[in-house]
């Protein structure tokens, strides 16, 4: 199971990835880790805005590419509206991943 996700950052900037353990990206990106995006090293991520499945690396990474190419306004509209891909099914987001690292 893979998944794809978008982040917020403390510059109100949204970040989109994919993963296969999202409790392990969290704590990279938050951490800013030495595998964390360098996107996300250099702001502070603040929470975690949309959260999907997918079957396989292969349709996370359709997925994250897509989102990518989307405009800032549009991707908030999908935060907004995230099942718009219903191949993606859309995950519960817990701030636990927020709270356990910080």
């Amino acid at each position: 199971m893979y998944y794809v996700y978008i982040v917020r950052c403390d510059d109100n900037s949204l970040y989109t990835g994919i993963t296969a353990d999202i409790d392990r990206r969290m704590r990279e990106h938050v951490l800013k880790e030495k595998e964390a995006a360098a996107y996300t090293k250099s702001r502070n991520v603040v929470s975690l805005e949309a959260l999907w499945s997918a079957e396989n690396r292969s349709m996370a990474s359709k997925l994250e590419y897509i989102i990518k190419r989307y405009p800032k306004v549009k991707k908030e509209s999908l935060i907004a509206d995230p099942n718009v891909f219903e191949e993606y099914p859309v995950l519960e987001i817990v701030d636990k991943y927020f709270r356990k690292i910080k």
